[in-house]
């Protein structure tokens, strides 16, 4: 991939029916986005200081009604929270006609999405996404939800934003922990598509996170998600895919009681996904063993304290369940991979148990 270029805008060519904007500094572009839709808005944001100052400064113009910024985190992924929204959005006078625009991460986009879908029967969202994960997985596709006490994102409904802006400058301040985790969810794609996105972040894998062209990067990972999405919106049939590894990671998630974030769930479970194509003879363990390297350069976790029975028995709320059968996201090579595959439990049960360990030799 080419040195990434400053001030630079990209809009992702969807099948959606909506714009995806990506730019080191998506603040003129969205401010110009709200001028043009000329409706009352709200804007809704984490708390954290990066994000509220963001969030501020897209606020210009008479039509904005407020900035209310929440305190969010997997573990305020609740109805509860989205409560707080719906009332806080009811003082600030937000009606049917008014636009909630969301400013955040991940857990962000689950919710405030979730909110304005919900907020008197539905209102349009705007997601400005300021970490990895919200830009290339979160903030693009419609899903919305929040989490019940039994697993992850059980309650919510596809509801799509009218845009989805990636704000890549944000990424200067996020946390090496957290630009890893988004990193999970990239490596999830590149496996998916292969080719010469895969090999892409095989090479920049040992190299510091500040050369990396990361306009280019989310552009490319958007461009796959939406592609996929675009042929299955509700997720249907081949929309699957993208749960690759994400059977485990809620998993892994649930039953630690989100001491496990998602980032850290999806990398640990990309393993395990691994490993289980490895069990079916579905996946080359020369393949295998090379996506392991590649997450050992980038820092991912590939072991876990998570007691196997207890990550196996948060299984039971999987979404993807069919008349109580587990169905699991497996790769057969990079470039390849096939969704919908069920397994015998022992063998789900000793994949678990392997993330206890230490990770297969990579060479």
């Amino acid at each position: 991939m080419a040195a990434q270029e400053e001030d630079r805008d990209l809009i992702v060519n969807t099948d959606l029916t909506y714009p995806v904007c990506i730019g080191d500094d998506t603040r003129p572009a969205v401010l110009s986005f709200l001028q043009h839709r000329a409706q009352p808005y709200v804007v809704l944001c984490d708390a954290n200081p990066n994000v509220v100052a963001l969030a501020r400064d897209i606020r210009g113009g008479k039509d904005c009604l407020g900035v209310l910024a929440f305190t969010l985190g997997e573990s305020r992924k609740r109805l509860s929270t989205v409560e707080r929204v719906h009332e806080a959005l009811l003082a600030a006078g937000a009606d049917r006609g008014t636009l909630i625009v969301g400013v955040g991460g991940g857990v962000a986009s689950d919710l405030f999405g979730f909110a304005a879908a919900t907020y008197m029967r539905g209102v349009p969202y705007v997601h400005v996404a300021t970490t990895l994960v919200a830009m290339v997985d979160a903030a693009v596709g419609g899903k919305t939800g929040v989490d019940l006490r039994k697993g992850k994102n059980l309650c919510g409904l596809f509801a799509d934003p009218v845009a989805v802006f990636a704000n890549t400058g944000s990424l200067e301040t996020l946390p090496y922990r957290l630009l890893r985790e988004g990193l999970a969810e990239v490596l999830k794609t590149a496996i998916i598509e292969g080719d010469e996105f895969f090999d892409a972040i095989e090479a920049l894998s040992p190299h510091p996170f500040w050369r990396w062209p990361w306009l280019e990067i989310v552009a490319q990972a958007i461009k796959v998600k939406t592609m996929i999405v675009a042929d299955d919106r509700k997720e249907a049939g081949m929309r699957e895919l993208l749960n690759l590894g994400h059977t485990f990671a809620h998993a892994l998630e649930t039953a630690s009681n989100y001491r496990v974030s998602h980032g850290v769930g999806v990398a640990l479970g990309l393993r395990a996904a691994g490993l289980l194509a490895l069990r079916t003879g579905r996946f080359s363990e020369e393949a295998h063993l090379r996506v392991l390297a590649t997450m050992a350069l980038l820092g991912m976790p590939l072991r876990t304290r998570v007691r196997a029975g207890a990550a196996f028995a948060a299984m039971a709320s999987d979404k993807k369940r069919r008349n109580g059968t587990l169905r699991f996201v497996l790769p057969v090579a990079i470039g390849d991979v096939e969704y919908g595959v069920t397994v015998p439990d022992r063998m789900v049960k000793s994949v678990l148990a392997q993330l206890t360990r230490s990770p297969e030799a990579t060479g």
